[in-house]
């Protein structure tokens, strides 16, 4: 019997810690990646002795320790799924001393389920799960001593400890007192990650069209930006003017939003406003640091040949478990013939103008880019494609080089451009590479508009349609 007993714990413990596991890694894997993004643990002991002082400090100390993991595959869903079936086995241990089993069982799982459904609004935080786990290990401790005259002495000590090692019990910084899944958040935060990362391919598989946000059709054109056909497919996605084009770097804004603006401006080479995001994000992340902006502020000040800020910041991640590699291969002494290369070919689109501007000035720092380099092809893109947007077919014109970037969104722009001038011959037509098919193409579309609904054309259609009413 007592065998018979000991399995049904065993499979209990094990379904509880599969079931855990198994949401982290494949139903919320974002909320953990983007945890460890936002944290930092260095390998330090002048950092370590400044930053865990006071009370709790161990339970912060661990939880930093344990969350630096999170980026990792698998190994953040298996640090939770342990700590989560622990309490829920600490809890069976404590309450079977004074209740029966079923009880037990009972309270086990409601605490089980509680500790995993006050997390899943949040970016997970560990530290609070780790409060709870030491402190029912205080609590198992002291039910173990044998001698009734000292439980209560080993009680005040142990509890003494617990607060000065773990904290209160409670606290604002833990999180809400309950919570429920947001799958569809993790998506969006998904996007975020994979863009950081450069994973474009990733970023377009996350970036469907039923998350009706702008910063899911900015990430989707991003990610098309990097693969360079931006302008054939644009359409493909819910446009919103250029506001899904480059979102604005201003304070206003929610962190998330700050840290997702800043990547286009890195890939499209404005180092201010890159910088600028990093720093933002940077100040409004909870703990006011985290990997992911140190190491885009270190590749910002490398490219801008801003070296002694890139030495502090590489200086730091040198530090760290999982960013101390690369932070080393960035520094001058170590960097390979490759990475030289890449840093120079990154600073060949700066600005050559130093003047002041703002993210909302998209047009003129777009031009500046493309005066310090035109062969910069996502600039170019994203000009097009910002004239585009805003139905400015003039300056349009100006910008199109036909030679440069087919694709059939720039050269339904210039039909209706020829349309509205009266240029419309096959001579001029052939001027800009365009086919007679496409002329005969955009006959189809008058007649039945809704089947191109991924066209300029029907863009462009709707925005006369909602002026003219």
């Amino acid at each position: 019997m007592k065998l018979n007993v000991r399995n049904i714990n065993r499979i209990t413990a094990v379904s509880a810690f599969l079931v855990a596991f198994c949401f982290f890694q494949f139903a919320y894997p974002y909320h953990l990646i983007r945890r460890e993004q936002m944290n930092l643990f260095l390998f330090d002991w002048d950092y370590i002795f400044q930053t865990y002082q006071g009370s709790g400090w161990l339970a912060r100390l661990v939880s930093d320790f344990l969350e630096q993991f999170f980026h990792l595959p698998a190994a953040g869903p298996l640090v939770i799924a342990f700590l989560l079936t622990t309490i829920g086995i600490t809890v069976f241990k404590i309450t079977n001393r004074f209740f029966n089993r079923p009880v037990s069982f009972a309270a086990s799982a409601a605490f089980f389920i509680w500790s995993f459904l006050r997390e899943t609004g949040n970016l997970y935080i560990t530290r609070y799960t780790l409060v709870m786990l030491g402190y029912f290990s205080l609590i198992l401790i002291v039910l173990n001593i044998r001698n009734n005259w000292a439980k209560p002495v080993a009680a005040a000590i142990l509890l003494t400890f617990g607060i000065w090692t773990l904290g209160e019990p409670f606290h604002k910084h833990y999180g809400k007192p309950w919570g429920v899944p947001r799958i569809q958040y993790d998506r969006i935060i998904g996007l975020d990650v994979e863009v950081s990362k450069e994973h474009w391919d990733k970023v377009l598989k996350l970036s469907r069209k039923d998350l009706h946000m702008a910063e899911t059709s900015y990430c989707f054109n991003l990610a098309h930006a990097m693969k360079g056909d931006l302008g054939q497919t644009l359409f493909n996605h819910i446009q919103q003017g250029d506001a899904t084009l480059l979102l604005r770097v201003t304070t206003d804004k929610s962190p998330f939003t700050v840290s997702l603006a800043g990547e286009a401006w890195f890939q499209l080479g404005d180092m201010t406003i890159a910088e600028q995001s990093a720093i933002i994000a940077l100040q409004a992340s909870p703990k006011h640091t985290g990997t992911r902006f140190l190491v885009r502020l270190a590749r910002v000040n490398l490219i801008s040949g801003e070296d002694a800020a890139a030495q502090k910041y590489l200086g730091i991640l040198s530090k760290t478990l999982f960013y101390r590699k690369w932070a080393i291969s960035m520094m001058p002494e170590c960097r390979t013939p490759q990475i030289s290369r890449q840093i120079t070919e990154s600073r060949l689109n700066l600005a050559q103008t130093d003047f002041v501007h703002r993210s909302i000035d998209l047009r003129p720092i777009l031009l500046g880019l493309l005066e310090a380099n035109p062969d910069n092809l996502i600039a170019r893109n994203y000009l097009l494609c910002l004239d585009l947007l805003n139905y400015d077919l003039d300056h349009f014109i100006q910008d199109y080089t036909p030679n440069m970037i087919p694709a059939h969104n720039y050269q339904e722009a210039v039909l209706i451009w020829l349309s509205q001038e009266d240029k419309m011959t096959p001579e001029n037509a052939a001027a800009y590479g365009i086919d007679q098919s496409l002329i005969t193409r955009m006959e189809y579309f008058f007649r039945t508009p809704q089947k191109y609904r991924n066209t300029y054309w029907y863009y462009y259609l709707n925005a006369i349609e909602r002026s003219d009413r």
